[in-house]
């Protein structure tokens, strides 16, 4: 086989479908986000403003966490030395781990080196310690979700995206003896949309499933100190394993699961992919900790998060933008197609210095290539116009390019 020329079919059947990514590289400017600046390919800098990214409350500039991350630094040095297992469990990330089972109100948590990994890791294992499991997953799962419910070897049912009706009838259809658990998200994060986790809930009560619920989109974010939507709603009890990440709204990396003590145990004891990881370094342990403390406190912070997502929403629709508007932060622009998805992220970068990513497939589903806008408490009035005032102009220029195009 010609490997060279495969690799080069693969990779131009992307450029042809106009949804080959180009990574953009940009240097955060320590207290100044959500400015950056953008080292462009002909080897000039120019200023941008990040308008994509998951630092969705600015913690990652926050000054308790860079102190935290200091000390921690100054104290331990940059790695773990190897996985939990064989020295890398420090008090760090003892410490994280108790802040976070606090947080959503089990006896226990279990940290892992992202959400994507701990999501794959948890789900692939649950067979071993349930077997006959079947998996019951939202059609619009993640897909770390998706990967490791996928390789868990154990029997699945994908159930129509936040159709409960639907989940009813596969449940009602399978063994009544057989261990259960249904997997699905908080937010959504594509669409902006919630999951109907009150009535999964009571289903799962009904079936005897277990519940799993990704909350990656919402910890931090959503709820009195920063849980989640199931802390929001008071649902927080009935769910029996959290999925959650400290890289989005906690600004710094890692992800996590929360449950009883003895799943997390099991979890510990079985998963390959925590055994094997080597561990997360203490000064982002201790980073993240510091974030997680400080945010079960700021609800000033997740009100001006708030606060920021409706008014941009409410400008961008008032320039008639097919926007999505499900009641969360996220504010998707649906483009529909992906050259023109790219071409307009890349005119808000040439001409108005707004770094957005185009999101094309396989993260949405063809047709629906959009802009996808996370505004935050530190994007200001200027940032908030300047914006509005760049898709105002482009958004005209891209109609008339798509017209032509159709003609």
């Amino acid at each position: 086989m010609d490997f060279s020329a495969k690799l080069d079919e693969a990779l131009n059947r992307l450029h042809e479908e106009g949804r080959y990514r180009t990574f953009i590289d940009i240097e955060r400017e320590k207290g100044n986000f959500p400015h950056a600046v953008w080292n462009r390919p002909d080897g000039t800098q120019q200023p941008v403003t990040v308008w994509c990214g998951n630092d969705y409350l600015g913690m990652g500039q926050h000054p308790a966490v860079l102190e935290a991350m200091h000390e921690a630094l100054d104290a331990t040095g940059a790695g773990s030395g190897g996985t939990r297992n064989i020295s890398g469990t420090t008090v760090y990330h003892k410490r994280l781990e108790a802040e976070l089972a606090d947080l959503h109100g089990k006896e226990a948590a279990l940290l892992f080196t992202s959400a994507y990994i701990a999501n794959d890791a948890t789900l692939s294992t649950l067979p071993k310690l349930f077997p006959g499991l079947i998996i019951y997953s939202d059609a619009l799962n993640h897909a770390s979700m998706i990967e490791g419910v996928r390789r868990n070897g154990g029997d699945k049912r994908i159930f129509r995206h936040n159709d409960v009706d639907h989940l009813r009838e596969l449940l009602a259809a399978d063994d009544p003896a057989a261990p259960k658990v249904i997997a699905f998200e908080s937010i959504y994060s594509m669409d902006g949309d919630f999951g109907p986790i009150k009535a999964i809930c009571d289903l799962a009560d009904e079936f005897g499933a277990l519940t799993y619920i990704d909350e990656v989109h919402a910890v931090g974010m959503y709820g009195p100190r920063g849980a989640g939507v199931c802390e929001r709603d008071g649902l927080m009890h009935r769910l029996d394993i959290i999925n959650g990440t400290l890289a989005k709204a906690y600004g710094v990396m890692g992800g996590y699961i929360a449950a009883s003590a003895k799943m997390c145990d099991a979890i510990r004891s079985y998963a390959p992919g925590f055994i094997f990881t080597t561990s997360l370094p203490p000064a982002i342990a201790a980073g993240a900790a510091a974030s997680v403390r400080h945010l079960k406190t700021d609800q000033e912070r997740r009100d001006l998060h708030q606060q920021q997502a409706k008014i941009l929403k409410l400008r961008l629709k008032g320039l008639g933008l097919p926007i999505i508007d499900h009641g969360s932060h996220i504010v998707p622009v649906i483009v529909g197609d992906p050259v023109h998805t790219k071409a307009l992220s890349d005119m808000m970068l040439d001409e108005f210095g707004i770094y957005v990513q185009p999101i094309n497939f396989p993260t949405v589903p063809r047709g629906t290539e959009r802009l996808r806008f996370t505004p935050s408490p530190v994007h200001g009035p200027r940032e908030m116009d300047t914006l509005v005032n760049a898709m105002d102009q482009l958004w005209s220029h891209c109609a008339l390019n798509r017209a032509e195009l159709a003609g």
